[in-house]
């Protein structure tokens, strides 16, 4: 009796303390999202972004993809391959032929070499050309719900209705399955943290190239990147990598091909 009486309780807690429960299937996704209402509005999110909540779908491909993710357990060779690393340094080299004023003034701005914020940009959407096709409140608020991980998503799925109510973005905004957004792919916490103007229009688009590399850069410099230091394993700014993605097939990458554009 004591035993039913604790997992009764435990059940109940989260609902006592106004947390809303994770789960595990979509069956429980609007209960969720009634309950998360209440702690996104303790938050700070307003009528438009409570009203992108209530039009969130359980978006299962996100869920499927956040079950089978492979591409960080292939060998560096191999995963530059899939990649498309020589793809990546021949067009990020005529990128920053083209525009060198724009990526001088990054770096003299925040410090990150052209090379990287080209790779990233390279690496994360293939220079904008797909910049995903899930919608990002759906997809962030899934995983926010999904047991697996909901205390690492549910900041970013609070930033990202926060996003809605700044007007930066909609209900209807397509990112990554994973919710990120933009053509560096952001979280959406690290977009309501880093996100820069960077073209001056008075607004933060992460769909506008100049936008994103700018928050990009600021994203790397507040990390911790330090101006003139290198970049490659053993250097000081190599961790600074280790911020943007955690998997260290995916920073060797990116120091590998910095250094092939910057060169």
């Amino acid at each position: 009796m004591k035993r039913l009486a604790l997992a009764c309780l435990l059940t109940l807690l989260p609902a006592a303390l106004g947390a809303a429960p994770c789960g595990n299937s979509g069956a429980g996704f609007t209960a969720w999202k009634t309950a998360f209402a209440t702690e996104a509005r303790r938050a700070g999110v307003g009528a438009r972004g409570l009203q992108a909540l209530a039009q969130a779908g359980y978006a299962s491909r996100t869920i499927a993809a956040d079950r089978n993710q492979k591409s960080f357990r292939y060998s560096l060779e191999k995963f530059m391959e899939l990649r498309g690393a020589n793809a990546i340094v021949a067009e990020g080299r005529k990128r920053k032929a083209r525009n060198p004023a724009f990526y001088a003034a990054l770096e003299r701005t925040y410090g990150v070499p052209a090379g990287v914020l080209i790779t990233l940009h390279g690496m994360e959407t293939g220079f904008g050309r797909f910049m995903g096709d899930s919608p990002v409140v759906s997809a962030i608020t899934t995983l926010a719900y999904d047991c697996r991980r909901s205390d690492f998503f549910t900041p970013h799925a609070i930033a990202a209705l926060t996003l809605v109510d700044r007007g930066e973005i909609t209900a209807a905004t397509l990112g990554a399955r994973h919710g990120e957004l933009g053509h560096t792919q952001f979280l959406p916490g690290n977009a309501l943290a880093y996100g820069v103007d960077g073209n001056g229009d008075g607004r933060i688009d992460f769909y506008d190239i100049s936008d994103a590399l700018a928050s990009t850069a600021n994203f790397l410099r507040q990390k911790g990147w330090q101006p003139g230091r290198g970049y490659q394993p053993g250097e000081p700014n190599f961790a600074v990598i280790g911020q943007w993605n955690a998997a260290s097939v995916y920073q060797q990458a990116i120091a590998l091909m910095a250094a092939r554009i910057d060169g």
